[in-house]
This record gives structure tokens, C-alpha cells and sequence, in this order.
């Protein structure tokens, strides 16, 4: 893998002169911040070398290098999920990459379904902890130049990344929710059953992403902030039939609170 890393690094590097030491994942009907970056580089996907091609609706598959205000960044426009059929390592090889380029700081969104009862749809969270119901990314060879074999994960979310970006909702009456998201690996939407579970484990949304990516990060030692979009919800009463594009559509309402958000966090890295 560390050979696959250096080659995806190297071709990137012939690329841009761009050197972001802040990263940001795009999930789900949430490629509009792109649109806030003033954009020098953009790379599909299917040219790097060694990087999987993203497969799923709202997901564009390419790499984008410019500024964010005054902030050089880099930006997934559209990831990977373990659904797709790529192995878990697969999956996170970007953020391997991340690191090998010089990236120190990750933010990462996505589309989640809600089963705190007192989250709407619409809704943004901040995650603050997780649990993980993906395979672990972490299991087979250990390369050292990773980081440690058994990361700890009691701190996997930034807390002052996440006190800023209250701080900056806060300013601009952007109503926030903070909560612990549970990552499984789909395709299929929960069951009401499944959705009662996930909450009685200590869940407050659930998607399918994110978690594998984070302790990717955290292991490679970059600071990693997450927020979700919630699209639906898994609340006993408010359940109903749900599609795609419904949450598209919802991820794609919320969006623009979403992306002041993000655009002041990264004005303050």
C-alpha cells in the first residue's frame, strides 16, 4: 500500500503547486461549498493513480485544489463508501494519501438519519463520538509509517474544532445539534427495528460513511471535525418510505448553513 500511497502523491504533486494543510470531504447532496472555492486544479478520480471511482448518485468523483477565503484547501468532491464493493481499506486510501501530502486538519460531511427524537429533518449535527458497525479499516498490515497499531479513539472528533464551529452557528443563528453518529454499511435504509437499536446503543443519527475515514485520520494524526445533514428520520411515529433523492433533496435544503459553517471553521485552522 505504502508504494500505491507514494505513486498517488507523486502525481498529484505534478499537478497542482497548491500545498493544503486542511481537507474537506463532500458527502451527499453536499458538493455545493465547491462552488465557495476558488478553484486552480481539479482532478477526476479515475486519473489518479490507485484511487477508486465514486459510484453513486451526487457523488461528482473529483479532487479539487484551491482556496477557501484565504485558505488553501484540498476537497473530496464526492467519496467512497464500503457498500460500493471496495474494501474498508479502499475506501480510506484518500485520506492515506491526505496525510502523505502534507494535510494535518480533515472535515468531513455527510447525510444522516436521525433517531434522537428531538432532531427534525433538516437539522445540522455536529458529531462529537461514533460507533462503528463497518469493518475496521485498521485490521491487516500495519505499515509504521500509519501511526500506532492500536490508535486510542477517546478523542476522535477535535474539541476545539467543534467549540469554534458552535461558536461561528451560534453568531449566525444557525441552529446546531451535537450527537453521536453510528456508521453501518448499507446500501439498504434501517428498519424501524434496526433504527430503535441504534438508538438504544446511544446512537443519534446513522449513515453510512464518515466513521472508517475518521479513524483513518486519527491514527495518522490529523485533527478531524464531522457534521451531518439530517435527511430522514428513524423516530418511532415520523418514519416513513424514503428514497435517494429525498435525502438529496434534504441535504440539499440545509446545505447553505452547512457551508457557512464550514467555510468560518476553515477561516479560523
Amino acid at each position: 500500500m505504502l508504494e500505491q500511497i507514494n505513486q498517488s502523491v507523486k502525481f498529484i504533486e505534478g499537478k497542482t503547486d497548491i500545498r493544503p494543510e486542511i481537507a474537506i470531504i463532500l458527502g451527499t447532496g453536499l458538493g455545493g461549498l465547491v462552488s465557495q472555492i476558488d478553484i486552480k486544479t481539479e482532478l477526476f478520480y479515475g486519473d489518479i493513480p490507485n484511487f477508486p471511482i465514486s459510484t453513486v448518485e451526487g457523488h461528482q468523483g473529483k479532487l479539487i485544489f484551491g482556496y477557501l477565503g484565504e485558505k488553501p484547501v484540498m476537497a473530496m468532491q464526492g467519496r467512497f463508501h464500503y457498500y460500493e464493493g471496495y474494501t474498508i481499506q479502499r475506501v480510506t486510501f484518500p485520506i492515506r494519501v491526505m496525510k502523505f501530502f502534507g494535510v494535518k486538519n480533515l472535515i468531513v460531511s455527510n447525510a444522516s438519519g436521525g433517531v434522537n427524537p428531538d432532531f427534525e429533518i433538516g437539522d445540522l449535527m455536529i458529531i462529537n463520538d461514533h460507533i462503528n458497525l463497518i469493518p475496521n479499516p485498521l485490521i491487516g498490515k500495519h505499515y509504521e509509517e500509519f501511526g500506532a497499531r492500536f490508535p486510542d479513539m477517546s478523542h476522535a472528533y477535535n474539541k476545539d474544532l467543534i467549540n469554534a464551529a458552535k461558536h461561528i452557528a451560534s453568531e449566525n443563528d444557525i441552529l446546531v445539534r451535537e450527537g453521536v453518529y453510528c456508521a453501518v454499511t448499507g446500501p439498504t435504509l434501517e428498519t424501524p427495528s434496526e433504527y430503535k437499536h441504534f438508538r438504544i446503543i446511544g446512537a443519534d443519527a446513522v449513515g453510512m460513511s464518515t466513521v472508517p475515514e475518521v479513524i483513518v485520520a486519527n491514527q495518522m494524526g490529523l485533527r478531524c471535525f464531522a457534521i451531518s445533514i439530517i435527511t430522514d428520520l428513524g423516530v418511532p411515529g415520523k418514519i416513513v418510505k424514503v428514497t435517494h433523492k429525498d435525502v438529496q433533496s434534504a441535504a440539499a435544503h440545509s446545505e447553505p448553513n452547512m457551508t457557512r459553517i464550514i467555510k468560518e471553521l476553515v477561516s479560523k485552522m
